[in-house]
């Protein structure tokens, strides 16, 4: 593949819910341009985009890849990205470096809870889009349902750029609403030839339809300039030259936003939309966009901008860590030149490093070049000490971009490795995928004695099993995670404990006088006082009964959980001069938290957290309804802007296992959380009888 200069590249992101058909488009592309001669089939696991092996055998997208294609004197890069929401994460990767996007929607399917997450990522990212409608030759393909659910959702903005059209109910062709000429289908289905719309024989159902669809168009072309919506109201008609300009400056910037149809799975009307991506998505260099850098040195910001002109410096956007395909960071040239035999630099790793190769990655093919211009992206091998996130740079003119932010997986359960000398294995195999997938999580809950592993969802971690499993070959187990209550107590007690134990020569004695109460302090499992007088207790032995403490509040006595917020006060006992020993000390201590503890109005304290819900208006009640039943407090609701809602609770820690999952049923795949610690209050009695009796139950 040859060398293209900036402005010939273009980054298109594929959007859309899952099971749209974005990796089938995609794959239509690359026939259309050439790339293959032979489209490969979902179904069939032969898709270029698709090729890692859980991605076969579940027959959907579950990493971003990219698949570069040329078209006349352009290249653009597809990123095809994953619809459900489970993979988040590589969506938002391939937006950090696309600068155009194609949202796709299943015309038998219509606008769906992905679709509308996919336009909000390019709102929040400013992203230029275009909505491709695919599947148009189904029978149930609702074209104009489509485009009437869009605009009530997105406005004016809307500009429908086709109307298909259907004889005896086949695709034949469509009416171009920008330029007004019919185009009929030819033999091959992606070819068409330009026909008068009065040939096209236009029934009265379809007149009925082309009217609204210039109207749209009109509509947000006057809504691009004054000067056009003067003469939009005066009533008179823009010229072509006029709707393509308004149209390519304002598609650009977001304002306006086309509708494009055809089939990916037919390959129908493929190629308008390659041509589409080149005449009105955006090349990496945009007035809007600017590319920031901070010199490390000095603390300077520099804007960049994919200026080819300056000194090389480079994003790091993805990592691909694969036992098979090896180790990749995948990159966007941010400005200058990127070519096969420089030294490039990582300031934040300290690391410099001399390449000997520069490749382009379409799907699981790397593609070797020997250079990459600024704006376009790549692959540079074997970068064991750069990260997703990193920057790479030069020496001598070091530059660093601020990190993208990902989204946090707040989804988690508990696992455990089949094979126990495998522990080793798991870890290392986790941590490579963690490079691959930041929002993949592992994390070691000491205090509960598990081991965590979050995700963005059910779906995520059961695929981040079985990835386990077949690169690396270890088999983890996840369960229900223990939720982390801490024990207390709510009353003052004083005991006395003796340890006595006499085995010929030397014995063990140790006696401690205790006085145990709540300290106040929940966030301090103890605080150790001493007030011994006379010297009943030798100084020497204060520190072994605070050790014995510290010991007993790692377990405590009510269910095994951590204690918290205990003041012990050791005020008596006694010692034998030739008996007594540090170790009896201890253990008279413990034997005296025990006791004390269990005589002291014992409790379970539970995790509370603060919950943001966010979901569109119409399911406030069923999320405040459904939070209720999980003893949560909603204690307000503000606006998020777009028919959206913020529901703030707080609620048990404990009550938010399975939440994505519900939220999502609950919200047809449109509601969203996070939630942090907030801190601890007093279980529910029917609760800690609950937790006490299935604790009891595991120790049996």
């Amino acid at each position: 593949m040859k060398v293209y200069k900036t402005q010939d590249v273009r980054n298109v992101a594929i959007l859309g819910h899952g099971g749209c058909g974005k990796t089938t488009l995609v794959e239509a592309m690359a026939n259309v341009t050439g790339v293959t001669k032979r489209m490969g089939k979902v179904a069939d696991g032969n898709t270029i985009s698709d090729y890692d092996k859980e991605e076969i055998k579940r027959k959907f997208s579950i990493s971003t890849s990219i698949v570069p294609i040329e078209w006349r004197f352009w290249k653009i890069n597809l990123l095809d990205t994953p619809g459900y929401m489970d993979f988040t994460g590589e969506v938002e990767e391939a937006l950090s470096v696309a600068d155009g996007a194609i949202i796709v929607i299943s015309g038998k399917a219509g606008v769906e809870a992905g679709t509308e997450r996919a336009w909000d990522f390019c709102e929040k990212y400013e992203i230029p889009r275009v909505f491709f409608v695919t599947d148009i030759e189904d029978d149930n393909a609702d074209y104009m349902k489509i485009i009437e659910d869009l605009r009530n959702l997105y406005g004016k903005k809307i500009a429908p750029f086709h109307l298909p059209v259907k004889e005896n109910g086949k695709f034949t062709g469509y009416v171009n609403v920008v330029k007004m000429m019919g185009r009929r289908c030819t033999d091959d289905g992606n070819k068409f030839d330009d026909v008068a719309l009065e040939d096209m024989n236009l029934s009265d159902e379809l007149k009925a339809e082309l009217d609204p669809c210039r109207e749209a168009l009109n509509e947000a072309v006057a809504e691009t300039s004054e000067e056009l919506m003067n003469k939009y109201f005066d009533g008179e008609e823009f010229t072509l030259d006029e709707i393509i300009d308004a149209l390519r400056q304002n598609v650009n910037e977001g304002s306006v936003v086309p509708v494009q149809c055809g089939s990916g799975l037919e390959n129908i009307s493929i190629e308008n939309l390659v041509k589409t991506c080149v005449e009105f998505l955006p090349s990496p260099i945009r007035d809007n966009v600017k590319i920031f850098g901070k010199d490390p040195r000095t603390d300077k910001e520099y804007n960049v901008d994919y200026d080819s002109r300056r000194p090389f410096s480079a994003y790091v956007f993805k990592t691909i860590v694969d036992p098979f395909i090896g180790r990749y960071s995948l990159i966007k040239v941010c400005s200058g030149t990127l070519k096969n035999d420089m030294t490039i630099y990582n300031y934040e790793k300290s690391t410099e490093e001399k390449m000997s190769r520069l490749y382009l990655l379409r799907g699981k093919d790397a593609i070797e070049v020997p250079e990459i211009n600024a704006g376009d992206i790549g692959a540079i091998a074997k970068l064991t000490n750069t990260a997703t996130g990193d920057t790479l740079s030069l020496k001598n003119d070091p530059l660093v971009f601020e990190k993208f932010e990902i989204s946090a997986p707040y989804t988690y359960k508990a696992y455990q490795v089949e094979n126990k000398g495998d522990m080793d294995k798991a870890a290392q195999g986790l941590q490579k995928m963690m490079e691959e997938d930041r929002t993949l999580k592992s994390f070691n809950d000491k205090e509960n004695h598990q081991m965590l592993l979050y995700g963005m969802g059910d779906q995520h971690l059961d695929v981040a099993v079985s990835k386990l499993l077949a690169k690396y070959k270890v088999q983890i187990n996840l369960t229900k995670p223990r939720v982390p209550y801490r024990e207390t107590i709510r009353a003052k007690v004083e005991v006395r404990s003796k340890y006595k134990k006499q085995s010929g020569g030397h014995g063990q004695y140790g006696d401690v006088a205790m006085e145990f109460e709540p300290s106040g302090d929940l966030e301090k499992p103890y605080i150790f006082e001493e007030r011994v007088v006379g010297g009943a207790v030798p100084k020497n032995y204060f520190p072994a009964v605070e050790k014995g403490i510290a010991e007993s509040v790692d377990r405590g006595p009510l269910a095994g959980y951590p204690v918290v917020g205990v003041k012990a006060t050791l005020f008596d006992g006694s010692y034998h001069p030739v008996d007594s020993s540090e170790m009896a000390f201890k253990t008279a201590a413990r034997q005296a938290f025990k006791e004390a503890f269990l005589k002291a109005k014992p409790t379970l304290l539970e995790p509370i957290a603060s919950l943001s819900v966010l979901v569109p208006d119409s399911y406030t009640g069923d999320v405040m309804g459904d939070l209720n039943k999980r003893r949560g407090r909603v204690l307000g609701m503000n606006p998020a802007g777009g028919g959206k809602t913020v529901v703030e609770a707080e609620i048990p820690l404990g009550q938010l296992y399975g939440y994505s999952t519900d939220l999502r049923s609950m919200t047809g795949g449109r509601g969203s959380y996070s939630y942090t610690f907030n801190r601890y209050e007093q279980a529910p009695s029917d609760v800690q009888e609950k937790v006490i009796a299935e604790n009891a139950n595991a120790d049996e």
